[in-house]
């Protein structure tokens, strides 16, 4: 697998069946491939849709159809179009089961840093802000380093996307549970070994005596 499939599968197996997930621009948007249709699954984007599929077929494109990234998303049987009004109201007002987002930087404390491109222009946070703060988990999806640096660090050196501590954060690597007390290392990635996570992390990592290897769906 790549890393990119690790992390969206992996990421898929926390989804729940049922529920209203929000999923980020680029590698979160991959995840709707691995959820199957029947688990009754609403994939949410805050551009102002509700039961957002997978990426086309080549050629099957609509240009109406797309994610808050502008890339090319289906929608499923039952899908709504809504404003910005009724989408950023789902979000604030805490209707949101989960929301999966990327990241440049998560820290000790379990903070966010994601809207921020080093060298690059950018015109805001977007929603980032009121998904953190609003959903009821939330959950990272990244590369555990970028260039061969770590993106898991003491402490975030871009600014926080919300002063509030992420769920989980899942990298083609690891599984790590921010809490309390610190970044608790709970999964390792197929044929990844403890000592190559915590030479990759520049965070300090709380190391249970046990750290199972990864499930993913079938």
């Amino acid at each position: 697998m790549s890393p990119e499939e690790i992390i969206q599968r992996r990421v898929a197996r926390e989804l729940r069946p049922g529920t209203l997930v929000n999923l980020g621009i680029g590698l979160p948007t991959g995840i709707a491939r691995y959820i199957d249709p029947d688990l009754g699954i609403l994939f949410q984007s805050e551009n102002g849709i509700v039961g957002m599929g997978s990426r086309p077929p080549e050629g099957m494109e609509d240009e109406e159809l797309t994610d808050a990234g502008g890339s090319f998303i289906t929608a499923v049987p039952g899908a709504a179009t809504v404003d910005s009004t009724l989408s950023f109201g789902l979000i604030r007002g805490g209707h949101l089961d989960v929301t999966v987002l990327g990241g440049l930087e998560v820290d000790e404390k379990g903070h966010l840093a994601n809207w921020v491109v080093p060298g690059k222009m950018v015109p805001g946070m977007g929603g980032a802000m009121d998904l953190v703060a609003c959903a009821r988990r939330v959950i990272v999806a990244m590369q555990h380093t970028a260039k061969g640096r770590p993106k898991i660090v003491p402490t975030c050196t871009l600014p926080l996307t919300a002063n509030r501590r992420v769920t989980l954060v899942v990298t083609d690597l690891a599984v790590i549970e921010p809490t309390e007390d610190g970044l608790v290392l709970r999964e390792r990635a197929p044929r990844a070994a403890v000592e190559e996570i915590v030479a990759a992390t520049s965070a300090k990592l709380i190391i249970p005596d046990d750290v199972p290897e990864m499930v993913f769906l079938d």
